[in-house]
């Protein structure tokens, strides 16, 4: 008795369409990064190089009633916005250089550094975010 053959062609293409419908299943996009502090550290240091319109996203853990301040080196070029739907934070899209928020709830936030379109057409964002 012979054993079947499958071709690489016919594997391959297996392959390709089970990731196809892993992405469409979550929209083909790549999942925020998280935020990590040091060891007994409460801020952190954030850096990326953006297009016009780009977008990163993160996302990092915090308390009810703790405020999370984020320091924008280049509000020309970035801002960036604070976001959960389930908890009802969303806040707007923010040129400042210095913003403060109070959390609502306990859970996970998202953080969104988008460059503006303008100017130069790449640029590096460094934000600093604090959570006390």
């Amino acid at each position: 008795m012979t054993k079947p053959r499958i071709s690489f062609a016919l594997l391959a293409a297996i392959s390709f369409l089970c990731v196809v419908d892993a992405m469409a299943q979550h929209g083909g996009k790549a999942e925020p990064n998280r935020i990590k502090f040091g060891k007994g550290r409460s801020s952190t240091t954030l850096t990326a190089r953006l297009s016009n319109g780009q977008e990163m996203e993160y996302v990092f853990g915090a308390q009810k009633g703790q405020k999370v301040t984020v320091q924008n080196a280049n509000t020309s070029a970035f801002d960036f916005r604070i976001f959960n739907e389930e908890l009802g934070v969303e806040t707007e899209f923010e040129s400042s250089r210095i913003f403060t928020l109070e959390l609502p709830a306990t859970g996970d936030y998202l953080l969104f550094v988008r460059k503006k379109v303008g100017g130069l057409k790449t640029a590096t964002f460094r934000l600093t975010l604090t959570i006390k």
